[in-house]
């Protein structure tokens, strides 16, 4: 085995070819990065969830984000035993990082996987940090909890990296191969490691960052961006709806300009596009500097949940239905559509202003997961044929299942066909068929 002698340390660092993988936490970012790397040689995948790891043991994935077949194909070892993961010197850290009730980011998982890490850190190893953070928060809270829990020095008997997650859940084409890793390394020589690890699975191929600070924030304005474009085209609906104008027209026209960007209003939730913008500004914060552009935005995503219903109670009255023994149906539950996660779904957020005019509503999902939704929100589903006799129903979530929905299914779901209301936040239904409904109709 060669060995490469790094400047201005004590310990030499192994080739990437000869180092052995382990990574801790196998949600919807830490799995599919388990499962490629154990296309190639045996992993370590570690998670303190027993039933998720008896599930994968199974070759069974809640997230649908990894086939039966390919996770049987892998090389991984399913383990929540410390002494697994001591036998790696290349750890990759994907856990959650969200933000609490008031907005501020929550690194609790972040800091008790490292301290996990910390009990199986030995000398030469690498960690590498998938999980978003602000910039500087691998190297102002992580490594100290390394160092303590280990004993060991950052720099000298450890090294780190980072190496933002770009998982879309759901998405069967951009996937973790498909994608350009960034990369990062707290030296040349670790950065070098770094992508030469990540290479040897990407096919996109990686892209070098200068610094883990320039990594971690990279990560977090990429969603920021995508958070931006959103809430601005929420807010020409919200305008063009007081206009009586039709948003989606609006969009389709102004998109066969060449460089009209490509955003369409809705509900933004989830665990990046909702949370990311948060860590940023959290960090900017603790400078003095108080974002204007990023918590407007947030501001007008976080409330498009009471705008949809508003709306909604405003076309009851309109149609004189009893506001408080309204009979509405929700269609999704999700945080984004053809993915079963609910943690963080802002459709919550029309249940619970529902709720708050005295209406309970009915909810189907047939590809959310269901224990999930219970555990989370205490939320449990029904089933579409349940659907009948509604006065009105919102499509919250833009699965493919509610797309093929035609003119019979969902006239047999209202009562009063002439005073019913169909919500469809994100234009689901097809133009035929909402032009052939007799019901009052809104849309974002």
């Amino acid at each position: 085995m060669n060995i490469l002698n790094t400047e201005n340390t004590t310990t030499p660092l192994v080739p990437a070819k000869d180092r052995s993988i382990g990574i801790v936490g196998l949600g919807y970012v830490g799995l599919p990065v388990a499962v490629e790397f154990g296309m190639n040689k045996q992993v370590v995948g570690f998670d303190i969830n027993e039933s998720r790891l008896k599930d994968l043991k199974n070759g069974v994935d809640f997230t649908n984000e990894v086939e039966t077949d390919y996770l049987q194909q892998s090389d991984v070892v399913y383990t929540n035993e410390i002494g697994r993961l001591s036998e790696c010197d290349f750890i990759i850290v994907a856990v959650p990082t969200p933000v609490d009730e008031s907005k501020k980011p929550d690194l609790t998982p972040l800091l008790r996987a490292s301290e996990t890490v910390g009990k199986a850190l030995k000398k030469g190893t690498i960690v590498v940090y998938e999980s978003t953070v602000y910039p500087g928060a691998t190297e102002e809270e992580c490594v100290p909890v390394l160092e303590r829990v280990s004993g060991l020095k950052c720099g000298e008997d450890f090294f780190v990296g980072y190496s933002p997650e770009r998982i879309n859940p759901g998405d069967k084409v951009h996937t973790f191969k498909s994608i350009i890793k960034v990369v990062s390394g707290q030296t040349p020589e670790v950065l070098d490691i770094v992508a030469e690890v990540y290479e040897s699975v990407v096919e996109a191929g990686v892209h070098k960052a200068p610094s883990i600070k320039v990594a971690e924030a990279a990560k977090v304005i990429e969603n920021s961006q995508r958070d931006i474009n959103i809430a601005f085209m929420n807010e020409l609906s919200i305008i063009f709806n007081k206009m009586n104008i039709n948003t989606n027209d609006v969009l389709e026209a102004a998109g066969t300009k060449w460089n009209f960007l490509n955003f369409s209003p809705g509900l933004v939730g989830g665990h990046c596009i909702g949370v990311d913008p948060y860590y940023l500004t959290h960090k900017a914060e603790k400078l003095g500097y108080r974002s204007q552009i990023i918590l407007s935005g947030r501001r007008i995503n976080d409330d498009m949940g009471k705008y949809v219903v508003e709306n909604l109670v405003k076309k009851l009255i309109q149609q004189d239905v009893s506001v408080k023994e309204a009979k509405v149906g929700i269609l999704g539950f999700t945080f984004k559509e053809n993915c079963p996660d609910t943690r963080n779904t802002k459709v919550i957020d029309i249940v619970t202003e529902l709720n708050e005019y005295g209406i309970n509503p009915l909810i189907a999902d047939p590809v959310a997961d269901q224990k999930e939704a219970e555990h989370e929100y205490g939320i449990s589903f029904v089933e579409m044929d349940t659907f009948k006799d509604l006065d009105a129903i919102i499509v919250a979530v833009s699965h493919e299942e509610f797309k093929m929905l035609n003119l019979s299914q969902i006239e047999k779901m209202f009562s009063d066909k002439g005073k019913s209301i169909l919500i469809d936040i994100k234009a689901t239904i097809s133009k035929e068929v909402v032009s052939k409904l007799n019901s009052t109709f809104w849309s974002l």
